[in-house]
């Protein structure tokens, strides 16, 4: 055999490793791609099993809100008016400290599921609803003396009237407020989704038919679609405590417990300063109603602002 021929054959013999290598490349980098696909896709899905019911209840809650303000549309402007100054002042402010509030709550359950104290999921939650509770006492004289208080800072008397009774009407929604947001990051902690999702549809669909019936078919006016906003209110929170009290969070929910009343004070201050947090990303739009008020025909500039929101 020639020299030449030596060469070529050895270089035939070198070259052959390579070539596999190279293939045994392409195949893990095949796999590796495909590997990071599915991946993704089940991070997608992940993500969006916890996202999906919040996304649902936060729309119900907005959705239960504009329901009623269309109706309040149909009873008379003045009580449009009135009710977009109750809900863009007052309803934004009360649910933005407590949402604020309860976010902490969030967080607490999130270490102790992630500590596998499960206990303590249940005790924080109680800790919050005693924390939320007294929060919403303090600010029942603004809900009860809203009429003189808006009058007092020059809004209109008519309006403003209104506006009293209302508030009034708001008290249980502040109340739902409480065990609803709590209850809402205590399930979702355990990613115990579902449940929040299927009462949420509920909630709406039933806030659509209720204001109707009271409003356009009974004629109850005002007490109507305020009482459809209660019921609406309250439907979550009974189906949520039903669930966790019977059986749904057999780890996390142990009782009541006399320790959920120690420790309140450094859970107070937590959750005093997510809750003004929140609220300061809400007062530009609060700020901008009350000076609507101020305008010359406030009634119309309300019903126009009502809105937007």
């Amino acid at each position: 055999m020639s020299r030449k021929t030596c060469l070529q054959s050895m270089e035939k013999w070198e070259e052959a490793p390579l070539l596999e290598h190279r293939k045994a490349e392409h195949n893990v980098s095949g796999d590796g791609e495909a590997r990071l696909g599915r991946r993704l896709l089940e991070e997608n899905r992940t993500l969006w099993a916890v996202a999906g019911p919040a996304i649902c209840t936060r729309f119900s809650t907005f959705g239960v809100t504009v329901i009623s303000q269309a109706f309040m549309g149909h009873i008379g402007s003045t009580q449009l008016a009135a009710y977009a100054l109750v809900s863009t002042v007052l309803m934004r402010f009360s649910n933005g400290m407590q949402l604020g509030m309860a976010s902490t709550l969030e967080t607490l359950c999130g270490q102790s599921y992630g500590a596998k104290q499960y206990h303590m999921m249940g005790i924080s939650l109680q800790r919050s609803w005693i924390i939320l509770t007294g929060c919403a006492v303090l600010m029942l004289p603004i809900l009860i003396f809203t009429e003189p208080l808006l009058v007092s800072i020059g809004q209109d008397p008519l309006i403003s009237a209104v506006a009293g009774t209302i508030s009034l009407w708001y008290i249980p929604v502040m109340f739902a407020n409480v065990f609803s947001f709590t209850l809402q990051m205590y399930l979702q902690a355990q990613s115990k989704n579902m449940v929040i999702t299927y009462l949420a549809f509920v909630t709406l669909g039933l806030h659509v038919f209720l204001p109707w019936l009271f409003t356009v078919r009974l004629h109850l006016g005002l007490a109507g679609a305020m009482t459809s906003m209660v019921i609406a209110m309250w439907i979550p929170v009974f189906g949520q405590l039903i669930f966790v009290f019977f059986g749904g969070c057999p780890l996390t929910w142990t009782g009541f417990s006399f320790t959920a009343l120690t420790d309140l004070v450094p859970i107070l201050k937590l959750s005093l300063s997510s809750g003004v947090m929140l609220c300061l990303e809400l007062w530009y739009s609060t700020i901008l109603v009350l000076l609507t008020g101020y305008m010359k025909n406030a009634e119309v500039a309300l019903d126009a602002l009502s809105i937007w929101p």
